[in-house]
């Protein structure tokens, strides 16, 4: 029986036949969802310059169309589809193009079943499980297999992929994989399997090759952070693994997401505010207002247990910046239930918010909840919200006025002249200045507020 290839003997087989076409092959990678995607995306990319592969942002000029698919919300899948139906046109023109869906939408049963029935011009299927499997499953169809699918479950990915990012200063190190909780409207436990935690010292080593080349933000991230190393015998925790990387040398600001608030507790809290590279931010998902609504969500925790995390922080730093997530209109959440998540935020004064309207999910536990609310009901919801949190940032904003803000610049401005970046607390910050300082740490003076960044200018 042969022996089953490794990754670089796979790709090595797939350059060899890439490298013997008459012209280069292009290859278009469209990520879809949550930073998790974005970042399996540019592993994907790196392999397929490993292969020989000349990248493009253009899907109809690709021989390699791979779209790495969410699975969060059924309107990401429709417009997947969507995508493959517009690709379609070209692969009739070119049928040597090879498409690919790869991601969450692959671990789905009935998406398996309609790319079978109704997109068979889709050559490659695999989960993101399967992700390591690509160059195997790419060498195979390169050398005359029709149809691909590797959809199976697979415990943890290869280390040491090399990676394409898509940022010279901003790299994101997933941590973990999977979730455990099952949160009844969230598809994630069913396309990303249970929690898996990467090993410390692979991290470790990660962070350091990053910080050597010369990245200045390091974006940890997991569907639960602080569920890390459970499932590990040598006992680094969250915390533990906050405190190693803020050792590594290196002029660099860590960040990460998401936490879960049940697992969030005085511990973090106090390991943030001890590590100079943490930023002063969390980004603590609440969901919802009502201790009624967390528990048909399935949450584990009370609106109690949340505000003392709330509490302690700004005991210590009064100024400690929380972010969330919050879902409008969960099935026959009443008018109480929503008015109290709108106390909710008047109390925590949230710095930004990532606001949702509820959608159903198939799968999901929640899909099965009868659901009174009409839509209007929900925009009109939602409008609400949206309103109170332009108030609350306007106002929340002018706290940091005359103060001193240590910002990584991103890029432009909506403003010409300007730059935009974050502070430490996360904080949207604009100012005067040019394109040279992309990728830079720079002292910025706050002058003003907006409800969505404050302003200010450079000083020395």
């Amino acid at each position: 029986m042969n022996q089953e290839k490794t990754i670089e003997e796979y790709m090595s087989a797939a350059a060899g036949i890439i490298s013997g076409r008459n012209k280069p092959m292009t290859a278009c990678v469209h990520s879809y969802g949550c930073q998790l995607n974005f970042s399996d995306g540019e592993k994907i990319k790196g392999m397929l310059l490993k292969m020989g592969c000349v990248l493009t942002d253009k899907p109809e000029d690709a021989g390699i169309v791979i779209f790495n698919t969410c699975a969060v919300r059924e309107n990401a899948e429709d417009r997947v589809f969507g995508n493959l139906g517009y690709i379609k046109h070209y692969k009739e023109k070119n049928p040597e193009m090879i498409i690919c869906l790869c991601g969450c939408m692959a671990s789905l049963e009935h998406v398996v079943e309609k790319i079978n029935r109704s997109y068979k011009y889709v050559d490659i299927v695999f989960s993101s499980s399967a992700l390591d499997k690509f160059p195997k499953l790419l060498l195979e169809k390169l050398t005359g297999e029709k149809h691909i699918f590797d959809t199976n479950e697979y415990d943890m990915p290869v280390e040491g992929l090399e990676q394409a990012r898509d940022s010279r200063f901003k790299a994101s190190v997933p941590i973990m994989f999977g979730c455990n909780n099952f949160c009844t409207y969230c598809i994630v436990p069913y396309v990303r399997g249970r929690e898996r935690s990467r090993r410390p010292e692979d991290i470790i080593s990660e962070v350091k090759n990053l910080a050597a080349s010369g990245y200045k933000e390091i974006m940890l991230l997991g569907q639960n952070v602080n569920s890390y190393g459970r499932d590990l015998p040598d006992g680094v925790d969250f915390p533990g693994l906050l405190e190693l990387i803020n050792e590594i040398e290196g002029d660099f600001i860590i960040r990460f997401m998401s936490s879960h608030p049940k697992d969030a507790g005085k511990k973090l809290i106090d390991t943030i505010i001890r590590c100079e590279k943490a930023g002063k931010h969390l980004h603590l998902p609440v969901q919802s207002g009502s201790n009624d609504i967390l528990e048909k969500m399935n949450r584990k925790y009370t609106i109690e247990k949340y505000m003392e995390t709330i509490d302690y922080a700004r005991s210590i730093i009064p100024d400690f910046s929380f972010t969330t997530d919050i879902i409008v209109g969960f099935p026959n959440e009443s008018d109480e239930d929503f008015e109290q998540t709108l106390e909710l935020m008047k109390a925590v004064k949230y710095d930004n918010i990532y606001s949702f309207i509820y959608s159903k999910r198939s799968g999901t536990k929640a899909a099965e909840m009868e659901d009174r609310i009409s839509d209007e009901e929900k925009s009109r919801r939602m409008t609400k919200l949206l309103a109170l949190q332009r108030e609350i940032s306007t106002e929340s904003y002018k706290r940091f006025i005359g103060r001193t803000m240590r910002v990584l610049v991103d890029g432009k401005g909506k403003r010409e002249g300007t730059m935009t970046g974050k502070s430490g607390e996360f904080i949207i910050v604009e100012f005067e200045g040019d394109e040279s300082l992309e990728g830079s740490f720079v002292n910025v003076k706050i002058t003003g507020a907006k409800n969505w960044a404050v302003t200010g200018k450079i000083i020395n």
